[in-house]
């Protein structure tokens, strides 16, 4: 006989956790009509049962024992909401290994321990679902997972981190500064107070890791990700990005190309007639490339309350499917195959470079010769004169391998005439 209810324990009522509880309250009967069974929430994990929260719920739901959610029988799904790693990895593990279905919004988790829940979920048949791990609204995990299951992804690369593209945005609309900008996203709520995991490219880092697990099949390592933020991005490279016909972005690149698996983040400069150079402010967008499909972009709010509980429930409903059904587990961890993941040094580019030079004729000659004893080519040059006798140079390269590019670096910070190498800028054409 089908199951008619489908119970549900959450872990966390935070900002996301209140969006899911308030979604699956207001929809609860167009929900059940998809699901083909009513979805209760019959337990919540809080730290404070008493503390008013503006939310319907019965007498007896809240609870500050773990053990209500984790260890009663009746409770078939498991919504993790509460954030972290450590407490997040025992409960998520926990539910797992007694058969509970998982649905949770934790990047960090994923990215570090995503196998050791992939493994519980696959010997104890549950689902392990965690769609708004990685942008919020958008439902890019069932995509690759899915959707273009048939495909063989040769690139996934997005802006998954709204904090850096609404401070990149307000660089460019504005001429800001660094600095400026990320003010202004903290005092408009968008950055945290301490904004390092954003800026500095780590949060972005965690959610290309699980995004090229999935689209290429294979295990990717937090620590096998390329990280670089946007603190050294300054209004003028921004101002020369326009010129050359660029925009500047923080990126999550993954290709899987014959040498190996590159996985990196960093600023880029994209061209303005790319798709995701059109995304701006908070959104995010991921651009998938398949061999089948092609090229293909999905775009959305990448947090945010209702945007997030929005893959969060819809994550629910499916494992709630599954359950009516009797074909939990049936998609599992697909991250089957061995790859490489290739060294930035051996990963080809185009680069942006910015040298202050002493302006005086045979600077550019002497920069050319150690490009070409270096195997870099030039594309680009623009000169713009600066005061007291110093210029600014802005270079474009042809594509190059990082470790020829580092090395032609060094020798210019030996030469007398480059009086700073001011900022390098790898370029995205693809």
């Amino acid at each position: 006989m089908a199951k008619e209810t489908v119970r549900v324990g959450m872990l966390g009522l935070g900002t996301v956790g209140s969006g899911v509880y308030r979604v699956l309250q207001s929809n609860a009967s167009l929900i059940a009509r998809k699901t083909g069974a009513r979805i209760e929430v019959v337990k919540i994990l809080v730290r404070d049962t008493g503390k008013s929260r503006g939310l319907d719920i019965p007498e007896g739901v809240l609870t500050d024992n773990p053990d209500e959610v984790l260890r009663d029988e009746t409770i078939d799904i498991v919504v993790e909401v509460m954030g972290g790693i450590g407490l997040a990895r025992e409960y998520a593990l926990t539910a797992l290994q007694s058969g509970k279905s998982l649905v949770t919004a934790n990047k960090d988790m994923m990215a570090v321990y995503g196998e050791e829940l992939f493994k519980a979920a696959d010997e104890n048949r549950c689902d392990l679902l965690f769609e708004a791990s990685v942008a919020g609204g958008i439902p890019i995990i069932k995509v690759l997972k899915q959707s273009l299951a048939a495909n063989r992804i040769e690139q996934v690369m997005g802006i998954v981190n709204g904090t850096t593209n609404y401070m990149l945005t307000k660089m460019t609309q504005d001429g800001s500064e660094f600095q400026d900008v990320l003010d202004e996203a903290q005092a408009k709520g968008y950055a945290e107070a301490d904004p390092t995991n954003d800026v500095e490219g780590f949060d972005a880092a965690r959610k290309i890791a699980i995004l090229a697990s999935i689209a290429f099949n294979t295990r990717i390592a937090l620590k096998q990700v390329y990280v670089e933020g946007i603190t050294r991005i300054t209004a003028e490279d921004i101002k020369y990005a326009c010129e050359l016909g660029y925009v500047v972005k923080l990126l999550g690149i993954a290709k899987d190309t014959p040498s190996g698996v590159e996985v990196r983040v960093h600023p880029v400069l994209l061209p303005e007639s790319h798709p995701l150079a059109a995304v701006n402010d908070v959104f995010n967008a991921v651009f998938v490339k398949g061999d089948a499909v092609g090229e293909t972009m999905f775009y959305g709010r990448g947090a945010g309350e209702l945007p997030t509980a929005s893959a969060v429930t819809a994550d629910v409903i499916d494992a709630a499917r599954n359950i009516v059904h009797q074909v939990q587990g049936i998609i599992g961890c697909t991250c089957f195959d061995e790859k490489t993941v290739k060294p930035m040094g051996e990963v080809r580019t185009r680069n942006y470079l910015r040298l202050r030079v002493v302006d005086e004729p045979g600077v550019l000659a002497q920069i050319a010769y150690l490009f070409g004893e270096n195997q870099v080519s030039l594309a680009t040059v623009l000169q713009k004169e600066t005061v007291e006798g110093k210029a600014e140079l802005v270079l474009v390269t042809h594509e190059v391998a990082e470790q020829n590019l580092m090395q032609a670096l060094e020798g210019f910070r030996k030469l007398a005439v480059v009086e700073e190498v001011c900022n390098v800028i790898r370029v995205e054409e693809s």
